[in-house]
């Protein structure tokens, strides 16, 4: 009698939030399970078709040899003179640091491009002319104005991922709602309040989505910086494995590359569900 009274009982608030966030957790758990089956399967297939000669191993090194190259470059430099760690430190210092002064100046450029007209005018013809340059077309006079170093690949990867931050920050806040800026106006809020309560707010679901797109414009911009001009980082240690013929080394570049990309996406999506907590109730 006590089972089926409680069992017939319904849930409070508070039992019933914890059954969805219990519910929240197994999927995500199911879901991680899934990407885990999805890689290691890609790479037993990898295996396979290396062993059964599908895949020619003087072109396509296994997986067992791209790690086991990765144990040995963590403490050999050679071929290319560094040790691996020596080549993700240079290669992140570099796209953090253009990356991060794209954020910091592009999206308030985009945003206030967005948001007052006069501005707008001012500063879109300067970059709608900026805009359709290649980035790797910077490399040359980059070199010849600042040299080889942190400061010229900084520059070449700031300008690379600069253009989606302002592109996507203008138009997230030019999809803000008219109704709540005509409601806040007519409450006899300024102009600049509106801007900082409604619009801000409204754009950062497209900021966030230009900032991804930004981070993957920036590691292939400093990919082929480092590829042109450059003593150390991980498009230096793949251009020395062309230099080479190491297959092995172009391709553990090419890996540590996108391991590098999924942290970064990692942390980005987190500070997304941060800053748009909403979303994600």
């Amino acid at each position: 009698m006590q089972n089926a009274s409680s069992a017939g009982r319904k849930l409070t608030n508070e039992e019933r939030v914890e059954v969805v966030k219990r519910q929240k957790k197994r999927n995500s758990f199911q879901l991680a399970m899934l990407s885990v089956i999805g890689i290691l399967g890609f790479l037993l297939l990898w295996q396979a078709a290396v062993l059964a000669g599908v895949l020619p191993s003087r072109y396509v090194p296994a997986p067992t040899e791209v790690i086991a190259l990765f144990a040995t470059k963590l403490v050999d430099p050679n071929p290319d003179g560094a040790v691996l760690g020596v080549h993700i430190m240079a290669s992140l210092q570099v796209a953090l640091t253009g990356f991060l002064l794209a954020i910091v100046i592009g999206i308030p450029l985009g945003l206030f491009m967005g948001w007052f007209r006069g501005f707008d005018k001012f500063m879109r013809p300067i970059f709608e002319i900026l805009r359709p340059i290649p980035p790797v077309s910077w490399i040359p006079l980059t070199i010849i104005w600042m040299g080889i170093g942190l400061q010229a690949k900084a520059f070449i990867v700031f300008f690379s991922a600069f253009v989606p931050c302002v592109i996507n920050a203008y138009t997230g806040i030019k999809q803000s709602s008219p109704v709540l800026i005509n409601v806040a106006k007519t409450c006899g809020a300024s102009n600049f309040t509106v801007f900082r309560k409604i619009g801000i707010p409204s754009a950062m679901t497209m900021t966030f989505a230009g900032i991804r797109v930004a981070l993957g414009n920036a590691w292939a911009t400093l990919v082929a910086a480092e590829m042109l001009a450059a003593s150390s980082g991980l498009g230096y240690m793949i251009l020395m494995g062309r230099s080479y013929a190491r297959v092995d080394l172009i391709i553990l570049g090419i890996v540590v590359i996108g391991v590098l990309g999924v942290i970064i996406s990692a942390i980005i999506n987190r500070l997304e569900r941060i800053f748009l907590g909403w979303r994600y109730v």
